[in-house]
């Protein structure tokens, strides 16, 4: 009797088993660089400036000491600054209230200073012409901690900076199942990334840009558990009770 007592447990104790280990996560897919201990030499990333593109939103702001353009700007001090928010339209001009429309996309924000400078040089005498991007904005949604739309201001914010702003991955987030949207003039990319993967330092994708949406992936096995938690705790609380009715019925058989 105790044998077939012991046989009846075995399929039981099995499937709880299972059960446990589905729902059991790699610490390898909760890390970041699982590749850090491989590094021989340092990773290079020459990344380029951004682009002013349309419907960006740019501040420029106008350094000038002549005594005309003092006037011009209703401004009495001897060092006169204007600045002011513009967004670009979709032509990629922007319209400036001394010189008019102005094309600024595909400039970076030096370009884009010199050629200001030049059309308003006809009209004022310029000291030095200020052009900084103003709302960036990045999205980043999934399996982190607070989602949300974030505003930036620093030139070059990374992809692990990025998600920091959102809190970081939750524990049911995939590090190696990471995707970015990424708006490229009329076309729409996608790239995935691997976050445990120190290569990524080297990619172009690894500086976030203004507008990039970031979705951070579930990973299988702790979402399962995750949107399923209920129905585990309700099963494993069932599966306890059973076996310890089971047990006390055959003990005393």
């Amino acid at each position: 009797m105790q044998k077939k007592h012991k046989q009846g447990l075995l399929p039981i104790i099995c499937v709880t088993l299972a059960v446990i280990a589905s729902s059991c996560v790699p610490v390898s897919k909760l890390k970041y660089l699982n590749d850090i201990n491989e590094l021989t030499e340092p990773v290079t990333n020459p990344r380029e400036q951004k682009v002013i593109l349309p419907f960006d939103k740019i501040y420029i702001k106008i350094f000038s000491i002549d005594e005309k353009t003092n006037s011009l700007f209703n401004n009495s001090a001897s060092m006169v600054q204007s600045s002011s928010e513009f967004l670009v339209d979709e032509t990629g001009s922007i319209d400036y209230p001394l010189t008019g429309k102005i094309q600024v996309s595909g400039l970076k924000l030096d370009e884009a200073s010199i050629k200001i400078s030049k059309a308003l040089s006809d009209y004022v005498s310029i000291a030095s012409v200020l052009v900084r991007f103003v709302e960036n904005n990045i999205t980043v949604m999934g399996e982190v901690n607070s989602q949300g739309v974030f505003a930036y201001t620093r030139d070059k914010l990374t992809i692990y900076e990025a998600i920091a702003l959102g809190g970081g991955i939750t524990q049911y987030g995939d590090r190696k199942n990471v995707i970015l949207i990424r708006p490229e003039g009329d076309k729409i990319m996608y790239h995935k990334m691997d976050l445990s993967n120190s290569r990524i330092t080297g990619k172009d994708f690894y500086y976030v840009q203004a507008n990039d949406v970031i979705i951070v992936e579930p990973i299988r096995a702790s979402s399962w558990y995750k949107f399923n938690n209920n129905n585990f705790m309700t099963f494993t609380s069932t599966l306890s009770s059973f076996l310890a009715i089971y047990t006390l019925l055959y003990r005393y058989k």
